[in-house]
């Protein structure tokens, strides 16, 4: 009984401490020695628990909810390979710099390293992936302070500076089961550790009227801001903008596309433009001014690398080196937000016209007119999400793939008044876990459409589970072009012999019968209204609801490769496309 009090009030004052310093959602996977654990979160009456039986999934479900929400969500699995399967999210989170608190139960000590069952090394398991790392002491007597130290820790260790996950393993001996009957559990007369203060970080007032006096000087300014999690900033750097009448280039996950706030000297088009070899050329500009992280488009990074004779200054709120072009760029690190504000606040009142600004406007109409032309063609990418945008109702969630859809949302996907949030798994660009994502972005309320190809969508069909299990609506459009589209682009399908194998890969599946198994609707379609009438139906059904587009492979780059064509004859010879 002296062992089963002392895990008990280890384990409920732990849990609690979570609640208390802010996580609400804890992703379960059945285990037997997660026990104390899972039993005490499910007892909690401040935390909501959701079961997932698969810990690859259940990993990515947690991302996806933290990811939207912006706060630190738990995750909880028994000892072996349990815990290896959280991996790839965890990767995908330390990246994207998503608060992640992985817990993962373990064996004693004396079980570790003797062949004892379902028992492998978790010590540091996760490598430099982890922000913070703990091997959790044993429950004792006296303990359950220690634990709530470590639980509030890990909270802020998660979101303190750069978010991301943290990693606690915790042993636990037998028996595993708590007695909730006790007498001092969860917080009784104890006070739980409040919260850690944080403030913003501001430049120092001469370096702001330095950067000032720089940017002033320079007509060709451009600002471009890339994905980021910056609350508050897209209305600063639109104001910032205006002040210096220069262009900004808006990634499709900046979140500058969508939403109410200045959009005067937004460019949504910028790949398409920069696809030109000679506008690239033409278009050297005196500075650069990036937020966040670098922007989806290749055509847009080798840009950059062309002007290595020009001021380039990266802003990111915490320490970092987040610079894949290979340039020598001034890190600047303080609040995004507050840096736009303490800069404008150095200029004029007013908006500032300039011819530089201009043309760029000019050139963004221009791409966007010929983006947007009614498509004569079958059914494409490019107009797949252009309807799809459209029909997004407001207050919307829209979760991209990686691969070919994120690319076609960057040249596709315009910008609009409303109220839509544009998420993907951008830190490590992978296709696993896309739809156990996109799911647990759903789980905040706001409609949710997830955007995707065929392989992405076959990687993490399981992912469907968790929408049936919880009643979660969720509209997929997938993308079926028979395999890994992407590659079409590259040096590799010149290969004719290897590359339909290697690289093609079709899956050659009738998703119908999978979408069916998890109790979902599938609509296969063929024409444009059939598309149409198809997104219209899913938005009234609360449920699964895949449509699925049929693209020919063959044809797809060709169709990209005529758009980008007729916006570089409009743009440099004025014709019409």
């Amino acid at each position: 009984m002296e062992h089963v009090e002392s895990l008990t009030k280890y384990v409920t004052h732990f849990v609690d401490q979570l609640a208390y310093s802010g996580v609400d959602h804890v992703v379960v996977s059945p285990g037997s020695r997660s026990t104390p654990l899972a039993m005490t979160v499910a007892e909690h009456s401040g935390i909501r628990h959701w079961i997932h039986l698969d810990e690859r999934s259940a990993a990515f479900f947690a991302l996806g909810m933290a990811k939207e929400q912006q706060k630190p969500v738990a995750i909880v699995c028994t000892s072996g390979t349990a815990a290896a399967n959280y991996y790839p999210a965890i990767v995908e989170a330390y990246y994207s710099r998503v608060p992640l608190i992985v817990l993962t139960a373990d064996r004693p000590h004396e079980l570790r390293d003797v062949g004892a069952p379902q028992a492998i090394d978790q010590t540091h398991m996760f490598g430099q992936y982890v922000c913070w790392y703990q091997d959790m002491a044993l429950p004792e007597a006296g303990l359950h302070m220690y634990a709530r130290r470590q639980a509030a820790r890990a909270v802020e260790e998660s979101i303190g500076g750069n978010k991301g996950p943290v990693h606690l393993n915790m042993p636990f001996r037998e028996p595993l089961v708590p007695d909730f009957t006790l007498d001092g559990l969860w917080r009784g007369d104890i006070q739980p550790i409040p919260r850690a203060a944080a403030g913003k970080a501001l430049l120092d007032e001469k370096l702001v009227s330095e950067l000032q006096a720089r940017l002033a000087s320079k007509e060709r300014g451009v600002i471009v801001v890339g994905p980021h999690t910056d609350a508050g900033l897209n209305e600063s750097v639109t104001m910032l903008a205006s002040r210096l009448g220069v262009p900004v280039l808006a990634d499709p996950l900046s979140g500058l596309r969508a939403g109410e706030h200045d959009k005067r000297n937004i460019i949504e088009n910028y790949d398409a433009l920069l696809k030109s070899s000679t506008l690239r050329d033409q278009l050297k500009p005196d500075y650069i001014l990036r937020f966040g992280a670098m922007p989806v488009s290749k055509a847009y990074s080798k840009w950059v690398k062309k002007w290595n004779d020009i001021d380039h200054l990266i802003v990111d709120s915490y320490k970092s080196y987040r610079e894949p072009a290979g340039i020598q760029p001034r890190f600047i690190w303080a609040d995004p937000k507050l840096f736009c504000e303490q800069l404008t606040t150095e200029f004029s009142e007013g908006s500032l016209e300039t011819d530089w600004l201009e043309r760029w406007g000019k050139m963004n109409q221009t791409a966007k007119d010929l983006m947007l032309k009614k498509p004569e063609e079958p059914l494409n990418e490019g107009h797949a999400v252009v309807y799809l945008s459209q029909n997004l109702p407001e207050g919307s969630n829209l979760f991209v793939g990686n691969s070919m859809p994120i690319r076609d949302v960057d040249s596709f996907f315009m910008s609009t008044p409303k109220d839509i949030n544009i998420l993907t798994n951008r830190g490590a660009n992978g296709i696993d876990g896309v739809v156990s994502t996109a799911i647990g972005s759903a789980v905040s309320g706001r409609p949710t459409t997830l955007l995707l190809g065929d392989v992405s969508f076959f990687h993490d069909l399981n992912g469907l589970w968790m929408a049936r299990r919880y009643n979660i609506p969720l509209t997929v459009v997938v993308i079926n072009n028979n395999g890994g589209g992407i590659f079409s682009y590259l040096p590799q399908a010149n290969e004719a012999r290897n590359f339909e194998e290697l690289f093609g890969t079709p899956v050659d599946l009738d998703f119908s019968h999978s979408v069916r198994m998890f109790g979902g609707i599938h609509k296969k379609v063929e024409t444009w209204s059939d598309y149409q009438m198809s997104l219209e139906q899913s938005q009234q059904y609360q449920g699964i609801f895949v449509i699925e587009l049929v693209i020919s492979r063959t044809d797809h780059v060709d169709f990209h490769k005529a758009k980008w064509g007729s916006v570089e004859e409009a743009v440099l010879h004025g014709s019409d496309g």
